[in-house]
C-alpha cells in the first residue's frame, strides 16, 4: 500500500484521493488496518480526517469521495501500527497549531529509542497518542519554535531546511524515518528506508516522487487512486511506492526535498550543502550555483 502519499500544486486544485485504492499498492490489501487521515490544508489552516478504522471499512472514506475538497498542499497516511494502539490519537497525519500556523506531519517507520534520544526531546509540545512517530513530531517543532516564533512571520526556507534536515539525520539514527511535514508554505519530504514487498528488506527507495504537468481539467491517477482536477495544473507528488507504471523517481538514502507551487525548490543529500533551485527566490542571497548563502 501507499503509507505516505503527499501533493504540491502550482493553485488550488480539486483532489480526490481514494485510500482504499491507494492501500493496494505497494503491499497486499488489508495488510494496513490500524488508522488512516489525510489532510488538506485550506490557507494557514488544515482540513484534517482521520480514522482509527481500516480504510476498508470507515465511513468517512465515502464522505472524503463525495466533496471536492481543493489543496495546493495535501498529506495522506494509512498505517500499520509498530507502536500505540489502535486509535484515533495515533492515527496519522499529526496537526498542531505554531505561530499561527496550522503544521502538518505523517512518518512511516519505526522508532526505537526515541524517547532516549536526547536531540528529539520535545517541552513545548506534547503527545496526545502513544506513537514514536507522533513524539518525532513534537520534537520537530519544539526546534522549529525558535524561528517561528521570533521573526513574527513565515522563517526562510533555509531556516526551516536546516532545523528538518538535522531532524532528519537524528531519526535515521533509530530506525527507518519517511516523512512528510508541511507548514502551509512549503511541502517537505524526507525519503529513507522502507520494508519492501517484493524481497522484504527494510532498504532503500523510503519514497519516490513524480512531476506532472497538465493543461487539461484532469491529471489522470483516477485508477491508483489519486484524481487532480484543475486547469494548468503542475504538481508535484511524493508516495512510499510507485502508483502507476509511469518512472517515479526514487529519492536517495537521507535525501530532503523541499517542494513549493508542484516544483522542487530545494534538495540535499546526505553530507551534502542544500542546493536550491535558480528559479526560486525567498530573502536569502542564492548564490550562482544554486546553493542558498550563508
Amino acid at each position: 500500500m501507499c503509507e505516505l502519499l503527499g501533493l504540491s500544486s502550482n493553485a488550488p486544485a480539486t483532489v480526490n484521493v481514494s485510500l482504499p485504492k491507494l492501500a493496494e499498492h505497494g503491499r497486499l490489501s488489508g495488510t494496513y488496518n490500524d488508522g488512516w487521515g489525510v489532510g488538506y490544508y485550506e490557507g494557514a489552516d488544515v482540513r484534517l480526517m482521520k480514522d482509527s478504522a481500516a480504510v476498508g471499512d470507515s465511513e468517512w472514506i465515502q464522505f472524503i469521495a463525495s466533496h471536492n475538497l481543493r489543496s495546493q498542499f495535501v498529506i495522506a497516511h494509512t498505517r500499520k501500527a509498530t507502536r500505540g494502539i489502535r486509535s484515533y490519537a495515533n492515527a496519522q497525519p499529526f496537526v498542531r497549531e505554531l505561530a499561527g500556523h496550522a503544521h502538518l506531519f505523517a512518518h512511516n517507520g519505526d522508532l526505537p529509542g526515541i524517547l532516549k534520544s536526547s536531540a528529539l526531546q520535545a517541552d513545548r509540545f506534547n503527545p496526545i497518542g502513544e506513537s514514536d512517530s507522533e513524539l518525532a513530531f513534537c520534537a520537530l517543532l519544539d526546534q522549529m519554535a525558535a524561528i517561528w516564533t521570533v521573526q513574527g512571520a513565515v522563517p526562510t526556507l533555509r531556516q526551516r531546511f536546516l532545523i528538518v534536515s538535522s531532524f532528519a539525520g537524528e531519526l535515521r539514527k533509530l530506525g527507518p524515518a519517511n516523512f512528510l511535514y508541511s507548514d502551509g508554505d512549503m511541502l517537505f519530504a524526507h525519503g529513507h528506508r522502507r520494508k519492501h514487498a517484493e524481497t522484504g528488506k527494510i532498504e532503500a527507495p523510503g519514497l519516490v516522487s513524480i512531476q506532472r504537468q497538465c493543461q487539461q481539467d484532469t491529471i489522470g491517477l483516477v485508477a491508483s487512486g489519486l484524481s487532480i482536477r484543475g486547469d494548468n495544473q503542475q504538481v508535484t507528488l511524493f508516495a512510499s511506492v510507485p502508483l502507476t507504471n509511469e518512472f517515479w523517481v526514487p529519492l536517495a538514502e537521507g535525501e530532503l526535498v523541499a517542494a513549493r507551487g508542484g516544483q522542487i525548490v530545494a534538495r540535499q543529500l546526505v553530507d551534502q550543502a542544500m542546493a536550491v533551485s535558480d528559479t526560486f527566490c525567498d530573502n536569502q542571497r542564492i548564490d550562482k550555483l544554486g546553493v542558498a548563502a550563508d
